[in-house]
């Protein structure tokens, strides 16, 4: 391998911590996880295992997805490349179509001498830069039989198997008392499992991938995480309506959920509260069935004694909005949808506790391979975030730029301007946020006078990364 030094694997090295110089890396990543967890002050919902993973790591309170959408949010991260207008623009955006010749993450740890492995949902299509994986990437969704086959919904009922075979659509919510494993999420836990137990008896370094599905619609979860959450009590969004001073082009009609049998159809009918409330336990339910597919595979890694050569990243792809601004789902440049989870731990590093710097998902790619020791390839567009894991009070970057169709983000310390722009790049619509008072993103400031000479800093941030490229 070509290597550069590296303060890990150094440190491993010394101790003889593992069979090999290099570190193996467990990457989790989780579908639609929004930062409403206790390890950002948010103690209604139980998530146990990731709490323990952010109590021996470092938690990232300022990580930002490049774009709200599955598919194009895992190609960026994957390949270390920004969305353009041309390139990662949604749910099916695929790595080796939009950027052809780059080289993935995991296809470049392959080639440095890597053992690299998926399971569940890590890139959106399982054949996206397949040939980077040591063994064809796996998903339980394959395996399920023609006649109970829903996709992704993955509902067990057997009427709601029958209604979407007949009609294509289904409930948003199924609550069954069921084992953890009849669900997509559990099999891949199961799997993630067998693999660490496999993978623990070489002494090859690995790279395994693990993607967690909940809590993606359909809120599918077994019944004994329904039944952690008091229903009536409960919160629905603080402001359930999209305020006055933000521009139209901020408004969506949440077709994702629109797609299930009780969400109303028509795009200008809002959800009601009653509906509001089952949409958020099934949320909370689905949030709490993934955290404990995630301990299970962290308590293996625990109990195979890798965890002290293994850096382990857990992620969600972006974040969802559950009612905020009178929107769901994601789709939105709003901070409550690009926002998102990310927690760290890394041999060889003692710091815990959270960081304020801010980071975004493309940082990914050139960050493992500083800890890993590994030179970069020349095209990535991120930077390493290893000075947070060693100094949680050193700082991020100056700006991150989450991206929606033709609305560009530009989100600092303080502020978050997004300005949406036309075929030919001038800007029609503007909004901007003072994140110091208003994280909830109420009062649009953009039209306020003094603070012109802050939107033309954020432009200049904007203009100076490209993001104008058509």
């Amino acid at each position: 391998m070509k290597r550069f030094q590296s303060l890990p694997a150094l440190l491993l090295l010394l101790c003889g911590c593992t069979a090999q110089a290099e570190p193996n890396v467990l990457f989790i990543i989780v579908d639609d996880l929004r930062t409403e967890l206790p390890i950002y002050g948010q103690d209604h919902i139980e998530a146990p295992n990731i709490d323990r993973l952010a109590s021996e790591g470092v938690v990232f309170s300022n990580a930002y997805a490049n774009v709200p959408v599955c598919g194009a949010s895992r190609a960026s991260l994957m390949t270390g490349l920004r969305p353009t207008r041309v390139r990662f623009l949604g749910y099916d955006a695929r790595a080796d179509e939009d950027a052809p010749g780059v080289m993935p993450l995991h296809a470049f740890l392959k080639a440095q001498g890597y053992h690299t492995e998926s399971m569940g949902k890590v890139l959106h299509e399982r054949k996206d830069s397949e040939d980077g994986w040591s063994v064809p990437p796996w998903s339980a969704q394959e395996a399920v039989p023609k006649e109970r086959a829903t996709g992704f919904r993955n509902y067990q009922s057997p009427e709601n198997i029958a209604a979407f075979k007949k009609n294509g659509v289904g409930p948003a919510i199924e609550v069954l008392d069921v084992p953890d494993n009849a669900y997509f999420d559990g099999q891949t836990a199961d799997r993630a499992v067998a693999a660490l137990e496999r993978l623990a008896k070489t002494e090859q370094p690995f790279f395994l991938a693990v993607g967690f599905v909940k809590p993606h619609l359909p809120f599918t979860a077994p019944k004994k995480y329904w039944d952690r959450y008091d229903h009536d009590a409960i919160e629905l969004a603080r402001v359930k309506s999209m305020p006055e001073s933000v521009p139209d082009a901020a408004r969506h009609s949440f077709g994702e959920l629109r797609r299930y049998t009780e969400v109303p159809d028509d795009p200008r009918e809002p959800v009601d509260d009653e509906l509001a409330r089952n949409l958020k336990h099934g949320y909370y339910a689905s949030v709490s069935y993934a955290d404990a597919q995630i301990g299970r595979v962290l308590d293996t890694l625990r109990a195979l004694e890798l965890d002290s050569s293994t850096i382990v990243l857990l992620i969600g792809d972006h974040g969802w909005s559950l009612g905020e601004h009178g929107l769901w789902a994601k789709h939105s440049p709003f901070d409550v949808a690009t926002r998102t989870v990310a927690v760290m731990r890394a041999p060889g590093f003692d710091s815990t506790g959270t960081t304020q710097g801010l980071v975004e998902l493309v940082d990914i790619y050139p960050t493992l391979l500083e800890l890993l020791g590994v030179e970069p390839p020349g095209h990535l567009q991120g930077q390493s975030f290893v000075p947070l894991l060693a100094d949680i009070a050193a700082p991020g970057k100056e700006a991150v730029f989450p991206r929606w169709k033709n609305a560009d983000v530009v989100k600092t310390e303080r502020y978050a301007l997004t300005t949406w722009s036309d075929r030919q790049g001038q800007p029609i619509a503007e909004m901007m946020f003072d994140h110091q008072i208003d994280r909830d993103e109420i009062e649009n400031v953009a039209p306020k006078g003094n603070l012109s000479l802050t939107k033309q800093e954020l432009r200049a941030l904007l203009a100076e990364l490209g993001q104008e490229e058509r």
